[in-house]
């Protein structure tokens, strides 16, 4: 459904703990008073774009994630495991068998099951940062994208609960358990649209802002074996897709996200920073890119959704 109301729309992209710096994006967008009319996201990108959309200032998000971070329930979650996995494969030689057996026991486990973390033991991060209200009811109008792992197509949550649907955007495949809803199986959208430039003028949008957090193509990982290769092999797809994809935004802010695993949470505390930086760094663009629309719509007025 196209909304003739819309005009500046905001695309952010997934890439996990990455997302930090979509929280940057967004506190110097509303510095600067560009109005954002619709929010679209794709993974961590819906997951910070909807706490946003839904009144959570960026500054309250980062004070969540610090005390997420630190809590018991993190450093004790699945998630956390993940990460410390990865983690292990950069440090001494201890932590690096102590992260291939971590690997290897996390492998194991998801040959027999859907996901290494089951939607409920991610339930908890999402409640932590989403409140429990539909789509409908965001103060700002959103939408969160994920892929139908049935019928292979893009499904654009834009009814229903917001925990769900940021939920399913962000089932990480193989890491995160899919969702099922109304017969469909919903994992990450990043799967199709890693950046969801084309689902945010579907939505309606004329101008696009898309925040790219993707890693650079550049690996310097030694590629030994059959899963090292088998792993980096669509990180190579996903980069060119999403390149193609973004061109068709206006304005695409890239933040220095270095090559952080999509786990590392925990290393992520300089993302923000990184963030607000790009979108500053991009603002001239914005600005020559929004003056248009204003002089085509003057009187441009909210409408009701």
């Amino acid at each position: 459904m196209k909304w003739s109301s819309k005009c500046i729309g905001l695309a952010l992209g997934g890439g996990g703990a990455r997302g930090f710096a979509h929280i940057g994006v967004i506190r110097a967008l509303k510095h600067e008073k560009i109005p954002i009319d619709i929010i679209v996201g794709t993974s961590s990108g819906a997951l910070i774009g909807g706490a946003y959309a839904s009144g959570t200032i960026p500054e309250e998000l980062e004070r969540k994630i610090d005390d997420y971070l630190n809590s018991e329930e993190y450093k004790s979650s699945a998630i956390r495991t993940i990460e410390k996995s990865h983690e292990g494969e950069r440090g001494p030689l201890t932590q690096k068998i102590q992260g291939f057996l971590q690997n290897k026991f996390l492998l194991l486990q998801a040959m027999f099951k859907p996901g290494v973390l089951s939607t409920k033991e991610f339930q908890s991060m999402i409640d932590f940062f989403i409140p429990d209200i539909l789509i409908q009811d965001t103060t700002i109008p959103f939408r969160a994208v994920t892929t139908d792992l049935i019928s292979g197509e893009q499904i654009i949550c834009s009814k229903g609960s917001l925990r769900d649907a940021v939920m399913a955007s962000s089932a990480v495949p193989g890491a995160i358990e899919p969702l099922e809803r109304r017969g469909l199986l919903l994992s990450d959208g990043g799967i199709i649209s890693m950046v969801p430039v084309n689902a945010t003028r579907s939505e309606g949008a004329d101008i696009v802002i898309a925040v790219n957090i993707a890693r650079g193509i550049f690996s310097d990982e030694k590629l030994e074996t059959a899963q090292e290769i088998l792993d980096r092999a669509p990180d190579i797809t996903s980069y060119y897709l999403t390149n193609y994809e973004i061109t068709a935004a206006d304005v695409v802010i890239r933040p220095d996200v270095g090559n952080l695993h999509w786990s590392d949470f925990s290393r992520a505390g300089n993302l923000i920073a990184e963030g607000e930086k790009a979108a500053l760094d991009s603002m001239p663009d914005i600005r020559k890119a929004t003056p248009l629309f204003r002089k085509l719509f003057p009187k441009r007025k909210n409408r009701k959704r």
